[in-house]
């Protein structure tokens, strides 16, 4: 057998090294694969607070309650008969909802008198003494009604020449079958509940009104065709804006031919002064198109003669800086609460002190708002100044610390060198009072679960 040869101590070190390397690339992949998995369980089954305890906001399940509400009524039963209907049980069902009902609601009083109000001794009719009031939240199912409109005709019977009688008014559908208020309730259901067509013609079948989702639809076309002069105005308000709020969401759109749908965007436009209690209401009006390129913002935008636009780190959004206009380019502002949510998510998921102590940073910048919000532009800017620019101007250092010290393909990594690259749009807001943190307002306006009214008109050409 020949004798084995010694290896160099060189080569020894060397190979050690590259196995010290390879350990350590495999641990750092496995940290950012337990962190994407846990982004992943966090997006689908966590909570989707970005506050600092989430666990303070917890909220039972729907089924948690309905058996809650099953056992107290098997209780409050229970102890009808035992004790008898009280009086005191029946103050307390009535002091657990006093003070609940909004004053606007109109009241309907009905009054319960006993059987008899002899006296049973024979001494005569009884006085009344007092009594109990129940306050209730009641309903009135939506009912629909025939609405019939008579034009009476009228003839002078002396020179039976002159006959009068009232124009016809005017109708979405003339000569068809909806009043304005059945047509406003369908397009409420469609674009307001979440409602499909399909599902219209299902609840009002119940009550015998045969509505195919063809005739709810041809309604709903002719109200936006009325409706266009609206969307028209609340796009030329826009326009003079000084700053807009944009941002896009997908939403399935059908494909004839295909038996399946296909990816369209919703592209919101806000204009929200309410921040700093500017003189403008509040306005959201959405377009679609067929894609998320940004070639559909620069012309969403065309016309707008504002110089500030707060959107989120879309590429896309980049292109509206080298747009020639006689005002000058737009300006892009930056939200703080994407980087937050970035640190929120790592935070929970890796626990890392480092985006822990992010968090609590851009807290600190939220929490310096909420003590201006609704004041004058003067009086933010002199706040932020105060009080938001020592903030921001120790947090990039320090972001920049914690990069160096940090594996550079890390996720915390990823997520600070973000921050870093979009630093002038986060930081703009310091320069100017009317400007916003963040682009809530206009992110609140395309989440699914609020309900509010919104215009929406398609893409021409």
């Amino acid at each position: 057998m020949p004798p084995r040869r010694a290896v160099p101590h060189h080569q020894t070190q060397a190979t050690l090294s590259e196995h010290q390397a390879a350990l350590a690339a495999s641990e750092e992949a496995r940290r950012r694969l337990e962190v994407i998995v846990g982004e992943l369980r966090r997006e689908k089954f966590g909570a989707k607070s970005e506050k600092l305890r989430p666990d303070q906001y917890h909220l039972p399940l729907e089924d948690v309650e309905i058996a809650q509400g099953v056992l107290d009524a098997a209780q409050e039963k229970a102890a009808a008969i035992i004790q008898g209907r009280s009086r005191g049980a029946s103050d307390q069902a009535r002091h657990r909802n006093r003070g609940c009902l909004p004053a606007h609601l109109p009241r309907v009083e009905r009054i319960i008198e006993p059987a008899s109000t002899l006296c049973p001794c024979g001494c005569g009719a009884m006085t009344k003494i007092g009594e109990d009031v129940s306050e209730r939240l009641d309903v009135i199912p939506a009912q629909w009604r025939e609405l019939v409109t008579r034009r009476p005709k009228y003839a002078c019977r002396r020179c039976s020449g002159a006959v009068v009688q009232a124009h016809a008014p005017e109708h979405v559908v003339p000569g068809g079958l909806p009043t304005e208020a059945a047509i406003a309730q369908v397009i409420v259901a469609k674009f307001g509940d979440h409602t499909p067509f399909y599902r219209q013609a299902g609840i009002y079948a119940r009550q015998g009104i045969r509505l195919d989702r063809a005739t709810l639809g041809n309604w709903s076309g002719r109200a936006c065709f009325h409706l266009q002069p609206i969307g028209d105005h609340m796009r030329r308000q826009l326009a003079a804006a000084d700053r807009l709020f944009m941002d896009e969401t997908t939403a399935p759109v059908l494909a004839p031919g295909r038996g399946q749908t296909k990816k369209g965007f919703f592209w919101a436009i806000v204009s929200d002064d309410r921040g700093h209690s500017g003189p403008s209401p509040p306005i959201v009006l959405f377009r679609y198109a067929s894609g998320r390129s940004g070639a559909f913002a620069e012309q969403f935008l065309d016309g707008f003669n504002g110089r500030f636009l707060q959107c989120d780190a879309y590429e896309g959004y980049d292109r509206l800086t080298g747009v020639a206009r006689p005002q000058g380019p737009s300006t892009l502002v930056h939200c703080w609460s994407h980087p937050r949510r970035r640190f929120v998510k790592l935070a929970r998921n890796s626990r890392s002190p480092i985006a822990e102590d992010a968090v609590r940073q851009i807290a600190l910048l939220y929490a310096i708002e909420a003590t201006v919000r609704g004041s004058s532009p003067k009086i933010r800017l002199a706040a932020r100044k105060e009080h938001s620019r020592p903030v921001v101007v120790a947090l990039k250092p320090w972001f920049e610390k914690q990069l160096s010290m940090i594996s550079s393909s890390s996720t915390l990594a990823q997520d600070i060198r973000y921050a870093l690259n979009h630093w002038p749009g986060l930081t703009r807001f310091l320069e100017d009072g009317s400007l916003e943190l963040d682009t809530n307002p206009v992110e609140n306006a395309i989440r699914p679960d609020l309900v509010r009214p919104i215009l929406t008109t398609r893409r021409r050409g």
